[in-house]
């Protein structure tokens, strides 16, 4: 006879919760449409001159790449928004399932296209290294995520991929920091960057591209901690202990 007393525990399935008793998953899916609404439509006339970012003289890749790069982080974004969605999880595993392919196998072209746009940025050695080391841990992120789906280790799975949805939204939140961080700088211009308003311009956006991962990712493992289970509670849930199943 096979004994199932060594067989992993299971336990039952979290009930799903209304969206409203998750109140920041409206405000998120706003915030993505509001940030995707303004950033993306110039890219849609697929004409340089209308592009945010200035291509550099004489690589003819840039611009087709930044394209490209832009409309795989809109996807990337808003399937990214239904992975973190507790009632849509929970309610459709197999919407779930099917979503978390698609933001795994857009990042990793979205982040490859990141590191090469990253190179070639105007804002200095400090954004630079930021837009390389960024998409580089957006990738190993998600990796690690898919690799933990595979083999069945769920909870190490949502807790990568939230990591890899704040990399996501890093380059929105990183417009946010830059309001501020321009409005502290702008009145020192003279004092701190010797009048060269350029130069202010690209630390203040260094300040939103270094700051603004940093911040979520923090927050993340912070809410992550938090939710995690405590050892009473799984005991108070009938969860067996390990000289239990023995």
């Amino acid at each position: 006879m096979t004994s199932t007393l060594n067989a992993p525990p299971t336990s039952p399935p979290r009930p799903a919760q209304a969206w409203w008793r998750r109140p920041w998953i409206v405000p998120l899916m706003f915030a993505v449409a509001a940030f995707l609404s303004f950033s993306v439509p110039p890219y849609l006339t697929f004409d340089p001159a209308n592009s945010r970012l200035e291509p550099p003289p004489g690589n003819d890749l840039y611009y087709p790449f930044l394209v490209a790069h832009v409309l795989l982080g809109t996807v990337c974004m808003t399937t990214a928004c239904f992975q973190v969605w507790p009632a849509f999880r929970t309610k459709h595993r197999r919407g779930h399932r099917i979503t978390g392919r698609i933001y795994v196998f857009t990042v990793i072209p979205a982040a490859l296209l990141g590191l090469y746009i990253g190179w070639y940025t105007s804002a200095g050695p400090s954004v630079r290294v930021a837009n390389l080391v960024g998409p580089t841990l957006w990738l190993l992120f998600t990796v690690a995520a898919f690799r933990m789906a595979r083999q069945r280790r769920y909870d190490e799975h949502r807790r990568w991929m939230s990591r890899s949805f704040a990399l996501a939204m890093s380059i929105a939140f990183s417009r946010v920091i830059n309001i501020p961080a321009m409005i502290i700088l702008t009145p020192r211009v003279d004092e701190s960057f010797g009048g060269n308003e350029q130069l202010m311009e690209n630390t203040a956006v260094s300040i939103g591209v270094w700051l603004s991962p940093l911040l979520l990712l923090v927050f993340t493992d912070w809410l992550l901690e938090r939710r995690k289970p405590r050892p009473n509670a799984r005991r108070a849930a009938g969860t067996p202990t390990a000289g239990a199943a023995r």
